[in-house]
């Protein structure tokens, strides 16, 4: 992720393809056309992702048929190999990036042919040790999402990823993992490897159940990158998000709310999308660089609104000045009226007249 802005924007096109190939390739238009930096989408097996007996979570029930099985409905939804190569040609023709998640090790080692700059690890794999290790040891960068995790389970996967760099072969235990981790080299080698997304993992998600501030903790935890996965209503929260310090921001989109699929109802159609990238781009141009010195535009304003010394009655060539003889105003020029005590007692230079600058 070298060069990139300082908001890092994930359009999240994810399954709401929905099978559709058409579908697939205007999703990756319309990220294109709100000037996100990437289209992402999953690549999965359904049947090395789910068992027979899954049960799909209470918003997949809401949004997809009762009587589906979880299976099923990723069987759906599932991204064909061959769609991924000319789907990623056409992202780089509109000047965007192509990514996807992997959800099985078979399907990251497809990825591996694709030369993707990053991985997005998924909330739900941050705890499948096999996996995760297997994405820290391509060597790429690793954006790890945080939904549903403690902060031990946070930590407990960036000691995987933190094996996994800087060993040849999967550890022969956990407790293999945590010698690692204890060492202050294999901690040091996250940095600039790993980014953490804070991310609540219900669609959508409420108001209540966003807790901004864990992503000010993870970053004051594990001092990396920190951004947030958002499955809010709109984009509030994204852009809050972002003055809080995120450099990443992924959204879900679709390109019709309304189609059927899990995670349509949570997701941005195109012009609301279009509205947050625009006002992620404001904010972090509002945000500076921290420095509180004045700006280009406000000198003029400063010499113009800021008080100078001036006299308040006529002042005579050596006369002392005094708080009955000089006071404050606008006057553009002379001395600041923050040297008001200090010419106290002084003598005049020269003559002065009511108002005139000191």
């Amino acid at each position: 992720m070298t060069n990139k802005p300082a908001v890092y924007v994930i359009a999240e096109a994810g399954v709401n393809h929905n099978g559709d190939r058409q579908r697939a390739f205007d999703l990756v238009d319309a990220a294109a056309e709100v000037g996100a930096d990437a289209v992402k989408f999953q690549t999965f097996n359904a049947k090395r992702l789910a068992a027979l007996t899954a049960p799909k979570a209470a918003y997949q029930k809401q949004t997809t048929e009762a009587e589906q099985s979880q299976l099923e409905m990723l069987e759906a939804l599932e991204l064909p190999l061959e769609w991924h190569a000319p789907l990623q040609a056409h992202a780089h023709r509109r000047g965007i990036e192509f990514l996807s998640t992997a959800f099985d090790r078979q399907s990251l080692a497809f990825l591996e042919t694709l030369g993707l700059p990053f991985y997005k690890v998924p909330s739900g794999e941050l705890t499948n040790g096999p996996l995760l290790w297997a994405f820290a040891h391509t060597g790429k960068p690793l954006v790890v999402s945080t939904g549903m995790a403690t902060l031990s389970e946070v930590e407990q996967g960036l000691a995987v990823v933190s094996h996994a760099l800087r060993h040849e072969h999967p550890p022969a235990s956990l407790n293999e993992v945590w010698q690692c981790w204890s060492d202050p080299r294999a901690r040091a080698a996250l940095e600039g490897q790993v980014s953490l997304l804070h991310c609540t993992s219900q669609y959508p998600t409420p108001m209540h159940e966003v807790n901004l501030k864990a992503m000010d903790t993870l970053a004051d935890v594990f001092r990396l990158p920190v951004g947030y996965s958002d499955h809010t209503q709109g984009t509030l929260i994204p852009v809050a998000a972002v003055a809080r310090g995120a450099t990443i921001i992924e959204k879900h989109f679709t390109l019709d709310r309304q189609l059927p699929g899990p995670d349509h109802k949570a997701s941005l159609e195109p012009d609301e999308l279009k509205c947050m990238v625009a006002d992620i781009r404001a904010i972090s141009e509002a945000l500076g660089d921290g420095q509180k010195v004045p700006q280009a535009s406000e000198w003029d304003t400063r010499t113009a609104a800021r008080q100078n010394l001036v006299a308040a009655s006529p002042i005579r060539q050596g006369e002392r000045l005094h708080s009955e003889n000089l006071t404050t105003a606008r006057a553009g020029k002379g001395e600041l009226a923050m040297a008001y005590w200090d010419c106290l007692g002084q003598c005049a230079a020269r003559d002065y007249q009511p108002g005139e600058a000191i």
